[in-house]
Parts: structure tokens; C-alpha cells; sequence
């Protein structure tokens, strides 16, 4: 028996959540979400809570259970308070900024990178951290490693792009000339 799975999910005020079969749309102060479910799992709507349950006990049933839960607990809290990651960049030189839904970065290399952020998606910088926001999980996170991926940090002097709650495990460089 899924522990997540089991819990209901209460739908606040300001969020409409429809549900037909398996397509699950959610409206809320800070956007839609829609979501196309496997038949796998049952999805009801009963008096402001969402219950999920699978249609039979198969391995896959159960397994995807959970994962359904959190989706749709995702969804409705996306809409409704939305979610950020932060990321810092340290390095010489190193820059970002942001105009429309371009990020431009200079990260060291000889020529600025150009990073358009997907639909639903925000950026702000501020000093050398840039906050990514927005109410699908999924996307925020996307962009949120890419951006890491276009200067992953580097174990001896820590300069690079990293999550602002990652820790980097720094090397030892080279000792000169021991005789």
C-alpha cells in the first residue's frame, strides 16, 4: 500500500481542479496546468479533495499510484504558490542578465550564451544568483540544469554555476616541486 498515494489531496479556495478520466486540468491565481495520466491509476474529485487509487493490484498499478499523487499534489501547489530555484554563479568576469525571456550569461568563454527560458517560465538576477520561477515543477527544474550544464562547477576553485543549496567538494591542487 502507497503511503503517498493514499493521502488525499485538499484543493484550496482559489484553485479549480477538473477531472475527465485520466486528463486532470488545474486553474489557479498563478496559471493552468493540464496533464494527460495513465489508465493505470483512478483519479476522483470528491468535495474539495482529489483521490487517487490504482484500478487493480499489478506491480505497475501500485508503482504508479504514488507518482500520480505527487503529480497532481505538484499541480495545485505550482498554481497556487508556484516554485523556485536558485542558482549562483561564481567565477571573474562571469555575468547574467535578463531581458524578455532571454538570459544572457557570460560564463568565461568568448562569447555570451543566449538561453531562452521556456513558456511559464521566469528569471531574475540579482548580484551573482539568479532565481528561476514558475508553477510547473517539472519546467522550473529543467531550466534550472540546463543553465547549471552550460558551466558546471569545478572541484579546485569552485567557479561555475551551481544550485545555491549545493555543496562542492573541493580538490587539492598540485604541490610544486617537493625534492
Amino acid at each position: 500500500m502507497s503511503r503517498i498515494g493514499k493521502l488525499p489531496i485538499v484543493v484550496p479556495e482559489k484553485v479549480e481542479v477538473k477531472v475527465d478520466g485520466a486528463n486532470v486540468s488545474v486553474k489557479g491565481p498563478n496559471g493552468n496546468l493540464e496533464y494527460s495520466f495513465t489508465d493505470q491509476v483512478k483519479i476522483e474529485l470528491n468535495n474539495k479533495e482529489v483521490l487517487v487509487t490504482p484500478v487493480n493490484e499489478s506491480k505497475v498499478a501500485r508503482s504508479l499510484w504514488g507518482t500520480t499523487r505527487t503529480l497532481i499534489n505538484n499541480m495545485v501547489t505550482g498554481v497556487t504558490t508556484g516554485f523556485t530555484k536558485s542558482l549562483e554563479f561564481n567565477g571573474v568576469g562571469y555575468k547574467a542578465a535578463v531581458s524578455g525571456d532571454t538570459l544572457t550569461l557570460n560564463l568565461g568563454f568568448s562569447h555570451p550564451i543566449e538561453y531562452k527560458l521556456p513558456e511559464g517560465v521566469s528569471a531574475k538576477v540579482n548580484k551573482n544568483v539568479i532565481d528561476i520561477s514558475g508553477s510547473n515543477k517539472e519546467l522550473v527544474g529543467f531550466a534550472a540544469a540546463k543553465i547549471r550544464s552550460f558551466r558546471p562547477p569545478e572541484p579546485y576553485k569552485g567557479k561555475g554555476v551551481k544550485y545555491a543549496d549545493e555543496h562542492i567538494i573541493r580538490k587539492a591542487g598540485k604541490t610544486g616541486g617537493k625534492k
